[in-house]
């Protein structure tokens, strides 16, 4: 994948879409976890929040994807966005400080994505005038 300065990433449990974004296009991957993501439900009384774990492959290759950006801004529609995040900083600090935003976003289309990056980071926008 070429070498943008911006990405952005959409993840879930069930997939994390990658776009390298710059002024001359963009480049997308899609990822998938190893393990398929399971549905847990809690029962009353027993020890644990009732959640699946994060695949460490899955956010491992995610990384991968990211680690030649500059500027990294996350967004999807539950905990895994947080999870990535969090992951990052934790375990890939020099990365997780590229992370410039988490963010909510439910299900956008692939161009809705690159869309949203391009506005966050003001790609394609002519500079304000002071």
């Amino acid at each position: 994948m070429p070498s943008h300065f911006h990405a952005i990433v959409w993840i879930d449990h069930s997939q994390a879409k990658v776009f390298h974004i710059g002024l001359s296009g963009e480049d997308e991957a899609i990822l998938h976890p190893h393990l398929p993501t399971r549905h847990l439900h809690h029962k009353a009384g027993s020890i644990g929040s009732g959640h699946a774990g994060f695949d460490k492959e899955f956010f491992a290759q995610a990384m991968n994807a990211v680690s030649d950006a500059g500027e990294i801004l996350i967004i999807g529609p539950a905990s895994a966005k947080a999870e990535f995040a969090k992951y990052l900083r934790e375990q890939h600090p020099d990365i997780g400080k590229r992370v410039v935003a988490v963010e909510a976003a439910d299900h956008p289309t692939d161009a809705e994505i690159v869309a949203y990056a391009k506005r966050y980071f003001r790609l394609g926008v002519p500079p304000r005038e002071t």
